[in-house]
């Protein structure tokens, strides 16, 4: 993962209040930031080596679902 961020604090902040938080430390939302970022990086490894192995170049839909199926409840 790269020292950039490609997910917004913001963005975790209100992700963590729309589920009821009135306040959220940027500490929390940072770390929410960094798995949100991991779990997404290895998805996309994932539907790369589908669509590759499917023959294709191009990302489907359904190769973002796939890949996601482990990380879903």
């Amino acid at each position: 993962m790269s020292s950039e961020s490609e997910i917004a604090l913001a963005s975790t902040i209100r992700i963590i209040k729309k589920f009821g938080a009135e306040r959220v430390s940027d500490d929390a939302a940072n770390e929410l930031r960094k798995i949100l970022e991991r779990i997404g990086e290895n998805i996309a490894k994932q539907a790369v080596d589908l669509a590759f192995h499917a023959g294709r170049k191009t990302i489907k839909t359904e190769d973002i679902i796939l890949a996601a199926k482990n990380y879903q409840r």
